[in-house]
C-alpha cells in the first residue's frame, strides 16, 4: 500500500467525502488518490489556500466530521495561516496535509521549502513533519485523534511528497475517539453550585464551548433556574443561546466600559464555554478588568486552559458541558441557600423585559421596513426580509455570517433551529464566511439552505471562491452588502478618537472603497454565476426571492445589495436586570448600560 493511500483509508474511515486544496507539483500523487476506486472522497480545488482552508473549516462545522485540506509547501502554509487561525480561535477540527519537498532534497534548502511545523505551530493543537514513510500511519491516527478530542482543533501535518508513492506498512486504519462526555468533579460541580444558588443577582456567559456540546436545553434549564439573563461572548462563531428566549440579551458588547456595565450589580457571573474573553480593541489597566472584581467568577468548560484564563475562578468545573449542566442544575435545586421566590421574581423582571424588548424589536422591524421603497437597504433590513423568507424556504436556515458590521441584526431578527445553524469568524481573520459556505454546504447536502452574508471589503478578499462554487455548482446565496467602505474600520476610528481624543491628519479614504466601483454581479457573472443588483428597499424581497430560487434549482447565486449603514438609527434598547428586585423595588428595571441588541447604533 502507498502512502497515499493510508490517507484514505483513514478518510473513508472517518466518514469524510471531501479533500479541498490548491493543486501544486508536490501534491498531484495525494489527489490522484480521489480517482482510485473504493476511495470514496472527492477533491475539491480552490483557487487560493485560504479558501480551501475556509471550506474544510466549513464543511467540519456543518457535518460533524473532520474537516480535511491540502496545501503547497511553504507558500501555501503561509496563505492558509488566516483561517487557520480562524480555526484554532473556534475549535474547528481540520486536518491540514502539507506535501513538503523530496525528503532526500531537503537539507540543500530547495525551492519553495521551511520549517512548515514552525509555520503553523502556533495555531494547532498539534503539528509534525513525518520522517520515514512507516510514520504515516501512526501520525495519521494521532492527527485526527488530536483534532477530534475536547476542546477540538486544527492539526497539521508535514509530509515529503515522496513518501506518498512509498511503500507503507499498515494494518487497519483506527483513530483513538476519546469520549467526549465526562462529567465534571462532583465536589467542585457542589461548589458551583452553592455560589450559584446564593447569588443575589446572576447573570450568565455562554460561549462557543456550549454551541460545540450542542447544550442549547441544558443552558436553558440552569438560566431559568437561576432567573437569569444570558448573554453571549462577543463575535460568537455558534449560536451558543436561543435568540427567541426572553432572558437572552445578545453579545457582550466591545469595549471596556460597557462591557464593565454589563456586568454592574451582578454577584456571581457563570461563564459556560466562554472563550472569547477579551474581544475589545483598547484595554486599559487603570480602569479594571472587563469582570469587575466585585462579581464572582463561575466556570464550566472541557478545555482548561479557558477556565480562569483572564480571571480568578471561585469555582472552576473541567467537564463536558452537556454533560455536566444537568449535574449542576440538580445541585443548585438541592442547595440550602436556593431561594425560588427570589428566583420567581428575578424571571418576572426578566418576562417583563422579554415583552419590552420584543415590542422595541418589533417597532424597529415597522420602522425600517415602512421606509419609502426608494431608499437605501440596511444589513438589518436584509436580516429581517431573510427572516421573513424563512417557513418558505426547503431546508432550514444555515448561515455564514461576515456582515461584521450587523452582527446584531442576522442574531436577533433569523430564526436558528441549533447552534451550528449560525457560523461566524470568532477569530477576526477576514475573508473566511465565503470559502467556509462552500464547505457548509457540501458538510450539509439538501438539509440546509445555506446563506452567506459579507460586506464588500471582506467579499474583495475571496471572490473567486466563486471559481469552485459554479464549477460544482454547490447551491448558495451569497448576498454581499456594499456600502463601498470598510464600515468596521470607519467604526475602530471612531473609536480611536473617543478613546484617545485622536484624529487623523487627514482624510481616511483609504477606508473607503467608492473608487473605482466595483460590480459583484459583473464579478460573478465572470465566474459563470447568476446575479442581481438590489439598489434600494423596493428591490430587496424580489431580489432575495430571485436568489432563493436559483439557489433552490442547485445553482449559486450572488445578490449584491447596495446598502447604507446610515440609516436608520434603531430605537435604544430596553433596560435588562441586573439587580434583584425586592418586595419595594420587583417592578423597577436597572439600566446596565448594555450595547444595542437591535441593531448597529
Amino acid at each position: 500500500m502507498l502512502g497515499r493511500d493510508v490517507v484514505y483509508e483513514y478518510l473513508r474511515d472517518l466518514g469524510t467525502e471531501y479533500l479541498f486544496g490548491v493543486p501544486g507539483t508536490n501534491e498531484i500523487p495525494l489527489i490522484d488518490g480521489t480517482n482510485v476506486a473504493g476511495n470514496d472522497v472527492a477533491y475539491r480545488p480552490c483557487l487560493h489556500e485560504n479558501i480551501a482552508v475556509g471550506a474544510a473549516m466549513g464543511y467540519a462545522r456543518a457535518s460533524g466530521k473532520p474537516g480535511v485540506v491540502e496545501l503547497h509547501v511553504t507558500p501555501g502554509a503561509a496563505h492558509g495561516i488566516g483561517n487557520l487561525f480562524n480555526a484554532y480561535k473556534a475549535h474547528v477540527p481540520i486536518v491540514v496535509l502539507c506535501a513538503q519537498q523530496h525528503s532526500e532534497l531537503l537539507l540543500q534548502e530547495p525551492i519553495l521549502a521551511s520549517d512548515l511545523v514552525q509555520t503553523v505551530r502556533q495555531y494547532t493543537k498539534f503539528a509534525h513533519e513525518v520522517r520515514f514513510p512507516d510514520e504515516i500511519p501512526l501520525a495519521l491516527q494521532r492527527a485526527f485523534k488530536e483534532a477530534l478530542s475536547p476542546p477540538m482543533g486544527p492539526v497539521f501535518l508535514s509530509i515529503p511528497w515522496d513518501f506518498t508513492l512509498a511503500p507503507v506498512q499498515d494494518g487497519p486504519p483506527r483513530v483513538t475517539r476519546i469520549g467526549r462526555h465526562f462529567v465534571g468533579d462532583r465536589r467542585e460541580v457542589e461548589r458551583a453550585a452553592g455560589q450559584l444558588a446564593s447569588a443575589r443577582s446572576p447573570v450568565v456567559v455562554v460561549g462557543d464551548g456550549v454551541g460545540a456540546a450542542d447544550a442549547w436545553a441544558e443552558v436553558v434549564r440552569l438560566s431559568e433556574l437561576l432567573g437569569a439573563p444570558v448573554f453571549a461572548e462577543s463575535l460568537q462563531s455558534y449560536m451558543n443561546f436561543p435568540n427567541d428566549q426572553p432572558r437572552w440579551q445578545g453579545e457582550l458588547p466591545q469595549t471596556q466600559e460597557t462591557m464593565q456595565a454589563v456586568f454592574e450589580g451582578h454577584d456571581v457571573a457563570f461563564l459556560c464555554g466562554y472563550n472569547a474573553q477579551a474581544q475589545v480593541l483598547v484595554y486599559r489597566y487603570a480602569l479594571g478588568p472587563l469582570i469587575p472584581p466585585s462579581v464572582a467568577q463561575v466556570y464550566l468548560h472541557n478545555d482548561p486552559r479557558e477556565i480562569g484564563k483572564n480571571g480568578y475562578g471561585e469555582a472552576a468545573i473541567l467537564g463536558d458541558i452537556k454533560a455536566t449542566l444537568p449535574l449542576l442544575s440538580d445541585a443548585i435545586e438541592a442547595d440550602p441557600s436556593y431561594d425560588p421566590d427570589a428566583v420567581a421574581a428575578r424571571e418576572r423582571s426578566l418576562e417583563r423585559d422579554g415583552r419590552d424588548r420584543e415590542a422595541s424589536l418589533k417597532g424597529f422591524v415597522q420602522a425600517i421596513t415602512d421606509r419609502p421603497g426608494e431608499e437605501p437597504v440596511t444589513g438589518a433590513n436584509i436580516a429581517v426580509a431573510l427572516a421573513a423568507l424563512q417557513p418558505e424556504m426547503p431546508a432550514p436556515l444555515m448561515l455564514s455570517n461576515e456582515a461584521v458590521s450587523d452582527v446584531p441584526a442576522y442574531e436577533a431578527h433569523i430564526h436558528y433551529g441549533d447552534p451550528a445553524s449560525y457560523f461566524f469568524g470568532v477569530g477576526g481573520s477576514l475573508g473566511f464566511s465565503m470559502p467556509a459556505s462552500i464547505g457548509m454546504k457540501l458538510g450539509a447536502g439538501a438539509e440546509r439552505t445555506v446563506v452567506n452574508v459579507i460586506g464588500d471589503g471582506s467579499a474583495l478578499f475571496y471572490p473567486h471562491t466563486w471559481w469552485t462554487a459554479r464549477k460544482f455548482d454547490i447551491p448558495i446565496l451569497f448576498v454581499i452588502e456594499n456600502n463601498r467602505e470598510y464600515r468596521t474600520l470607519q467604526a475602530g476610528l471612531k473609536a480611536l478618537e473617543s478613546i484617545y481624543q485622536w484624529t487623523p491628519a487627514g482624510d481616511a479614504w483609504y477606508l473607503r472603497l467608492d473608487e473605482p466601483r466595483m460590480s459583484f454581479v459583473s464579478l460573478a457573472a465572470s465566474f459563470g454565476i447568476e446575479g442581481a443588483l438590489v439598489s434600494c428597499l423596493a428591490e430587496l424581497d424580489g431580489g432575495l426571492r430571485q436568489g432563493l430560487d436559483v439557489v433552490n434549482g442547485g445553482q449559486p447565486f450572488v445578490l449584491e445589495v447596495l446598502t447604507d449603514q446610515a440609516l436608520p438609527k434603531p430605537p435604544p434598547p430596553p433596560p435588562h436586570l441586573t439587580l434583584a428586585p425586592t418586595k419595594e423595588d420587583q417592578d423597577e428595571h436597572v439600566d446596565a448600560r448594555r450595547s444595542s441588541y437591535l441593531g448597529p447604533a
